[in-house]
């Protein structure tokens, strides 16, 4: 599983991180996108619908999105 630190990023760059990287995964494969701003979480889910995304909160404001690739 690969993993994108996007601790202190502001969108859209953690969208931009995991757009790149879901493009060079094979079916079946799991990206773990790191934040710890809320936003970037509401705009994982609006912007990769078509994949099955989970995701939990890790500590008090950090979370750990899991997005699998259809």
């Amino acid at each position: 599983m690969k993993t994108i630190d996007c601790l202190g990023d502001m969108c859209p760059i953690p969208i931009l991180k995991t757009r790149k990287e879901l493009k060079s995964l094979s079916s079946g494969d799991t990206v773990k996108v790191v934040t710890d701003h809320s936003c970037v979480l509401e705009s994982v889910m609006s912007n990769f619908k078509k994949y099955d995304i989970s995701y939990k909160e890790v500590i008090n404001g950090v979370w750990e999105i899991f997005i699998v690739k259809p």
